[in-house]
């Protein structure tokens, strides 16, 4: 019959005759049984668990001795004698001699000590079955058995040798023999197996001995070998239990939360895993128990025998411990969790009262600061904000500290163990708390009753300043009459009327009402109020009784005349749908917003009242905040809404006003945006923002209104247009449309501006290339050649995505950067590739193929970019604008070298013309002179005597070019209006190289010092006269 684990199980220990000390100290139920211990040490069939757990003695099991009993020369089938004797059979073994005497010893103690103590001490019956055995080895059997035995003895049966010789010999010889065996009880010689009937019944001996027990050797040793592993496993799990429970009962309670939360967690793993080995150990038991009554399920026969009940009942008693010893432990674990979960309670009840108690004693500390009772009405409003704020921010920390206070009057009512602890912390939360209530209320009654008294010391002041306002606004000639005197009386009399309510009555009165807040500087500031209160009535009384003098008087009335109506002068009608009277009301409020902004944000942060608000990030940041709108304000406030105001009638001359105007002050507070909104995003929930919205009653936060004039200089343009559209025969039609396109010229220089700050890599001052003219983006080819065999270096098939920034001086090719950020952030930025000196620039307007892109080349098409635009209109405006700048430049250069080769014309030798040399002559160097300043399209630098005749046709190269004369690999290093060798449509469609020179003068215009020591050094504006070219370009 197989158990759980197998025919080989695990080795375990034998019985309940070992185990630890008893662990029942802690876990009440350990301690418990009815088992005495035996010599033996082994497992009885009546044993409880206790025994196992009180031995000491480690006793032999059967795993230990294993192999030995598989021999089976000596087995316990568990029958029993008439009197309840255990039955020991030692079977037909012909190598029984050979069994070596520590075998045959482990053995029989293992066998004598299964028994229990009862069955053991009736003493066992032996039954030695011989039948095939010599007499020789029958008696050695005998009395090595005898002389072993380890237990109680009762009667010894031998089967004798059943052959005739044999039967006989042992007859004789036990007869003459009997002596030798000198054992306690008797031995019976047995003839055959009925005789051994007459001794023990049928149904306790096995089959081999013609009975009918049935008994099978390995399913017996495997389950001794099962019983014994769930006796070691019931062990340990006690000497566990028992460790863990002395382990719980020595832990002291930690003294913070985290070590508290840490032992509380890893108790309740050691729990949960002792809680494992326990339902592990009541599964075992409970399979090996089944496993020992599948016999009686399958009915009456073969029968159970004694030993197999003392099985099964020495598992039950185990299983049953391990129940008790689990309720135990689950009993004892409870109150332990319920301590450390206690312990945990208090540690954050103390640490939440040393934080809020440190809190609150910040907060004594600050409202012990609040003795200032203000010295005018507005400071005491603002000590009274200043005091409803600190309150709102500390009843965080009281509110806190009042649901502490709760917590732990819980944590007493759930008879907590910390009580003594718990209530005086409590007691305390409630006095600082009250005490913080008390002198809130107090401060705040003091300072409501100082604003109460500059309230009415303004009230009077105000009163003092409306009185004397309305003695001077009296004019002393009306008060010359009779009704001009009664009326001014009257208007005395009337003011006078309203004191009761606004002046100081008493001023002892005033001293005694606010005693409790008055200082000595509010005492003279109430003195001062009355005497000039006082000051102003005794005035009053003057003018009364002079007034009352003048009324008195009699005199002549005068007859009113009627006025002659005055002509009505006729205003002209505007234009309909024109009126400046909507921009000039949004242009006042956007000046009083940009004010509101400025008085209300910026001069605040300047405001030692305000110090305490500002965040560390702040300080010394108000120009990066506001940039120049202060300038912008300035601007608007005194110069433009003034010329707005002067067009009010003449809606149609407003464009006037955007002329001359320095609106560039835009430009400057655009390019700083993007570090304003860097600021306020890291800065925007400081409290000093938040106080000054709630002082000037804004809706929006401060980002909305420092985007307003981001916004207003482009609705400028939008006012523009929509009056244009009314204005298109009036008179100010043209000043309108400039004013227009000035607005436009200053939103794209904006624009381009803000690309411009963020180009990143570039080593140079980006200022002295001059104003940035273009900015956009294109596709980029590079096609770069060297001499005259267009050997290319670089050919990219696939286009290079490029931002260029036209300059006056240099074009930039940039990289643009993928966007990311918020706001400004997510303008996108620029790495500098490379950049191209304007000086030696060329275009080529059209390129075959594709009507958007055109060349610029650079060094005499060196270097040569094909640039694809998006459309066409921006390639067009990109080739115009480029175009101006290399008109200019040569503009520029053609005239300083005229200016400079007429003044060394005279100094310099000139050859005497010839036949043979026209070009070389006086008159015909003076004849291109004078051509070259009669043709505006003419290069400086280049001369021939071909006539100028016209301007390069449309795709046609444009260059100005500074290269020296020692170039001779640059091709189109010199250019020329009629021999197009600088044009690139020119070169690529003849298919030949550059043409020579002619002889004749020539002005340098760019300085030559390199070279060797013979080479000739020439400086910008020196005229020389060429000879010859040669054919490897040397002059």
């Amino acid at each position: 019959m197989p158990l759980p684990g197998g025919a080989s199980p695990p080795p375990a220990s034998h019985g309940p005759t070992h185990g630890p000390s008893d662990p029942g100290t802690h876990l009440p139920g350990c301690g418990a049984g009815d088992m005495r211990p035996r010599g033996g040490g082994a497992l009885g069939c009546c044993g409880l668990c206790n025994e196992i757990m009180h031995q000491d003695i480690i006793p032999l099991c059967a795993a230990d001795i294993q192999d030995q009993l598989k021999k089976r020369f000596a087995y316990l089938s568990g029958g029993r004698g008439q009197d309840g004797s255990p039955v020991i059979t030692f079977p037909d073994y012909p190598a029984f001699s050979e069994i070596p005497d520590k075998e045959f010893q482990n053995v029989m103690t293992y066998l004598t000590g299964i028994p229990s103590l009862q069955d053991a001490g009736i003493g066992f019956i032996l039954v030695i079955d011989r039948r095939r055995d010599k007499w020789t080895s029958v008696k050695a059997s005998v009395l090595r058995i005898a002389a072993s035995f380890p237990a109680n003895l009762q009667l010894v049966l031998v089967l004798r040798p059943t052959g005739f010789f044999q039967r006989t010999l042992s007859d004789i010889a036990f007869k003459f023999n009997r002596d030798d065996f000198k054992m306690k009880v008797p031995v019976i010689m047995l003839s055959s197996v009925p005789d051994l009937h007459g001794y023990i019944d049928k149904s306790q001996l096995t089959e081999d001995l013609g009975g009918t027990l049935d008994y099978c050797h390995s399913r017996w040793l495997c389950q001794r070998t099962a019983i014994e592993s769930f006796a070691l496993m019931v062990k340990q799990t006690a000497q566990m239990l028992q460790s863990f429970g002395t382990e719980l009962a020595e832990t002291e309670l930690p003294n913070d939360v985290q070590s508290t939360s840490s032992v509380l967690c890893a108790h309740t793993q050691k729990k949960d895993k002792a809680k494992e080995d326990l339902r592990l150990a009541l599964k075992e038991g409970h399979s090996i128990l089944e496993s020992l009554r599948e016999p009686q399920a399958e009915g009456p026969e073969p029968g159970v025998n004694q030993d197999q009940l003392d099985n099964q009942a020495t598992v039950q008693r185990l299983l049953d411990q391990l129940n008790e010893t689990e309720a135990a432990f689950d009993e004892f674990w409870a109150k332990h969790q319920q301590k450390l979960e206690q312990c945990l309670q208090l540690r954050h009840f103390e640490q939440g009262f040393r934080e809020v108690k440190a809190v609150l004693d910040t907060v004594s500390q600050k409202i012990a600061t609040f003795t200032d009772i203000g010295n005018s009405l507005a400071h005491v409003e603002h000590l009274l904000r200043d005091l409803a704020s600190f309150e709102e921010r500390s009843s965080v920390a009281v509110e806190r500290a009042r649901a502490l206070s709760l917590d732990g009057e819980q944590l007493i009512e759930n008879k907590h163990y910390a009580v003594d602890c718990i209530r005086p912390k409590c007691e305390e939360l409630r006095h600082l708390c009250d005490q913080f209530s008390a002198e809130i209320a107090r401060r705040r009654g003091l300072l409501s009753k100082s604003l109460e008294l500059h309230r009415r010391l303004e009230t009077s002041m105000k009163w003092c300043d409306e009185g004397i306002y309305l003695l001077a606004s009296q004019p002393v000639d009306k008060c010359q009459s009779q009704d001009g005197a009664e009326a001014a009386l009257q208007e005395i009399e009337k003011f006078l009327e309203t004191g009761a309510e606004n002046k100081i009555q008493e001023l002892s009165a005033i001293y005694k009402e606010y005693d409790s807040i008055l200082n000595q500087d509010l005492m003279e500031h109430v003195r001062k109020v009355f005497q000039k209160q006082a000051s102003m009535e005794e005035v009053f009384h003057r003018r009364q009784a002079s007034l009352k003098k003048l009324a008195a008087r009699q005199t002549r009335p005068v007859q009113p005349v009627a006025p002659r109506p005055e002509a009505l002068a006729k205003s002209p009608c505007p234009s309909p749908g024109l009126s400046s009277s909507q921009p000039l009301r949004l242009q006042r409020a956007y000046v009083e917003e940009l004010l509101c902004v400025l008085e209300g944000y910026a001069a605040e942060m300047d405001n030692p009242l305000m110090a305490h608000l500002l965040s560390t990030g702040l300080h010394n940041k108000k120009d990066v905040l506001f940039g120049n709108m202060e300038e912008i304000y300035h601007f608007h406030n005194r110069i433009f809404l003034r010329e707005l105001e002067n067009y009010t009638d003449c809606p149609e001359l407003v464009g006037r006003c955007f002329l001359e105007r320095d609106f560039q002050i835009y430009e400057k507070y655009c390019q700083n945006k993007p570090r304003s909104e860097s600021l306020w995003r890291q800065c925007s929930d400081c409290a000093f923002f938040q106080e000054c919205q709630r002082k000037l009653d804004h809706k929006l936060s401060l980002d909305s209104y420092l985007l307003k004039p981001v916004q207003r200089i482009t609705k400028y343009q939008l006012l523009l247009k929509e009056m244009l559209k009314y204005s298109k025969n009036c008179e100010g039609a043209e000043d309108l449309q400039e004013a227009l396109s000035s607005i436009l010229g200053i939103l794209k220089a904006v624009n381009d501006s803000m690309h411009l700050i963020a180009i990143t890599g570039y080593d140079g001052n980006l200022g002295d290339l001059g104003k940035l003219l273009m900015q956009g983006s294109f596709s980029v080819w590079t096609d770069h050649k060297r001499g005259h065999t267009k050997v290319k270096e670089l050919a990219r098939f696939k286009p290079m995505q490029r931002h260029l920034f036209l300059h006056e001086k240099a074009v930039l090719f940039c990289k643009k950067r993928e966007e990311n950020g918020e706001g400004y952030e997510k303008a996108p930025s620029y790495s500098y590739k490379q950049s191209l000196n304007m000086a030696a620039v060329g275009i080529t307007e059209n390129v075959k193929g594709d009507a958007k892109k055109f060349e610029i080349w650079y060094n005499a098409r060196e270097e040569v970019y094909i640039v694809q635009a998006p459309t066409q209109e921006i390639k067009a405006a990109w080739v115009n604008e480029i175009r101006k700048v290399l008109t200019s430049q040569l503009q520029a250069c053609r005239e300083a070298s005229q200016h400079r080769a007429l003044e060394q014309s005279h100094s310099l030798p000139l050859p005497a013309p010839t036949s043979t040399s026209p070009s070389r002559g006086n008159s015909r160097n003076i004849k291109k002179l004078e051509e070259r300043k009669t043709d505006p399209l003419s290069l400086e630098g280049y001369g021939s005597s071909a006539p100028m005749s016209k301007p390069p046709e449309k795709g046609k190269g444009w260059s100005k070019t500074s290269h020296s004369l020692e170039a001779p690999e640059d091709d189109g290093g010199w250019s020329s209006a009629e021999e197009q060798i600088n044009s690139s449509d020119a070169e690529e469609d003849s298919g030949v190289g550059p043409k020579k020179l002619v002889p004749g003068k020539y002005t340098v215009v760019a300085d030559h010092e390199k070279g060797g020591p013979d080479a000739l050094v020439v400086r910008s504006g020196d005229v020389v006269d060429l000879v010859q070219e040669g054919d490897e370009g040397l002059w």
